[in-house]
């Protein structure tokens, strides 16, 4: 047993080794400042996400992005056994990358390398070597080598150290003992090989026939093979459960194939629908879509503080005028303190002061010479700012911005949460109808274009 943990030890260190050197050659043209343009993908992140064989061109990017509920998109990089070969990734450049990378999507890049032996597809023609020996040290050594030539060409595209890389392993026959052992080695060495490259490890299988077999060997044989830090499981729903793509909540990260326990929380992301075509912005795609929960998940950041502490945040905004009392005075007089249009106290009483502050206010944005604060003057002022797009998965201090100017727009109620989720999408989609925009449930810059002038 000792003898047989020591060559394991040592074929491991060889495998690595040999992947580093060959990584350094393979990567010796590559430039600090190509990498260092780019952020870290996916990171962390909660929401939704698609996948397709061929990168999409710029312009269904775009039109995707501004019109449809994802975030993440799969991207086959490499892999001697993917469908969508170096001759139909005719958009996939680093240019491409970048520019997503800055639009704010988050990539998952893909590599369909050898398969299990026992995989049933003749077309899949590269197998993982099931060669007992050494404990499988031959398909160690096929994943450490699959590591290198992924990271090799996930640098050409710029995708940046500490990234995660995917390993896509179809469906195979769990049963048979040394198919499972040989693919678990493989996968063993592939994570062993990015960890040395500064990657993260995530692999992609079935849940039933792939996952469930990995998640045992996790439980049953520790330290036998070296887990990957995140798994993408294939788990579809049920067909009746598609009525609104891609689901009007988010499907369960939990699987009948995996203990609760594994890679959860935070480690986990699935693909619950099989290939099928959606349409964003008159662009239709052919595709699998998904749900992360990685890393951190979305976080909101920390709430600002207004004014020594004047809350600005109510479900719904008063119409206002002199006179009045009442703690949303307060929060005006904060926010036209903060644009340099009041120059008073925070006294929670809508005087004179008040009165010609916002009077300024609504003059310098073209909604009459009145001193009354109406809903169309609560909507542009929570609203101001730079708008990014915005949907399922955003978090942050534009969200909560959007938010307040919902509730004022709509009375949408909403909690000011900072995290884009259900609620805020179904509030957004009735802002749009209200106002005449497509019902997307996106904000975009034609979203926050009305809400900025007031329109109601």
């Amino acid at each position: 047993m000792l003898l047989s943990a020591l060559r394991r030890a040592t074929t491991r260190a060889v495998i690595l080794s040999t992947a580093v050197a060959t990584a350094v050659a393979g990567t010796v043209a590559l430039t600090a400042p190509a990498q260092a343009a780019n952020r870290v993908t996916p990171g962390s992140f909660s929401g939704y996400g698609f996948d397709q064989c061929e990168t999409q061109s710029q312009e269904v990017m775009d039109a995707w992005l501004t019109g449809s509920p994802y975030w993440a998109v799969g991207i086959y990089i490499a892999g001697e056994n993917r469908h969508c070969g170096d001759d139909r990734q005719v958009h996939l450049t680093s240019e491409w990358v970048s520019t997503q990378l800055a639009n704010g999507w988050k990539l998952l890049p893909i590599t369909v390398g050898p398969q299990a032996p026992c995989y049933v597809n003749p077309e899949k023609k590269i197998r993982i070597d099931n060669n007992p020996a050494d404990d499988f040290a031959a398909a160690r050594e096929q994943g450490g080598l699959e590591a290198v030539d992924t990271v090799t060409r996930a640098q050409a595209l710029g995708i940046a150290p500490k990234s995660t890389l995917w390993n896509d392993i179809e469906a195979f026959d769990t049963t048979n003992t040394r198919c499972r052992n040989s693919t678990l080695a493989f996968l063993s060495g592939w994570t062993e090989g990015l960890h040395s490259l500064d990657y993260v490890s995530g692999v992609y299988m079935s849940a039933a026939r792939g996952m469930n077999a990995l998640d045992d060997a996790r439980v049953l044989e520790p330290g036998r093979f070296t887990m990957p830090d995140r798994i993408w499981v294939a788990e579809w729903v049920k067909a009746e459960q598609y009525r609104r793509p891609p689901l009007a909540t988010p499907p369960s990260l939990y699987s009948a194939y995996l203990r609760d326990d594994g890679w959860f929380p935070g480690g986990r992301m699935r693909q619950y629908r099989g290939g099928h075509d959606e349409t964003y912005g008159g662009e239709t795609v052919n595709i699998d879509t998904n749900y992360l929960e990685l890393g951190r998940g979305t976080r909101p950041g920390r709430a600002p503080r207004f004014c020594g502490g004047t809350v600005v945040d109510f479900p719904s905004y008063r119409r206002l005028g002199p006179g009045a009392e009442h703690p949303q005075v307060s929060a005006l007089q904060c926010l036209l303190k903060r644009k340099k249009l009041y120059g008073g106290e925070i006294t929670g009483v809508y005087d004179a002061t008040t009165t010609a502050a916002v009077r300024a206010f609504r003059e310098s944005r073209g909604q009459g010479i009145g001193g009354r604060m109406l809903r169309k003057t609560w909507t542009t002022l929570l609203s101001e700012g730079r708008g990014p797009v915005l949907k399922v998965g955003s978090g942050g201090q534009a969200v909560r911005r959007l938010q307040r100017a919902l509730n004022a727009a709509v009375q949408a109620g909403l909690a000011v949460d900072g995290l884009f989720g259900p609620a805020t999408t179904a509030a957004v989609r009735e802002y749009q109808e209200a106002v005449g925009l497509r019902r997307t449930g996106v904000a975009a810059y034609d979203t926050w274009a009305e809400l900025q002038s007031g329109a109601l």
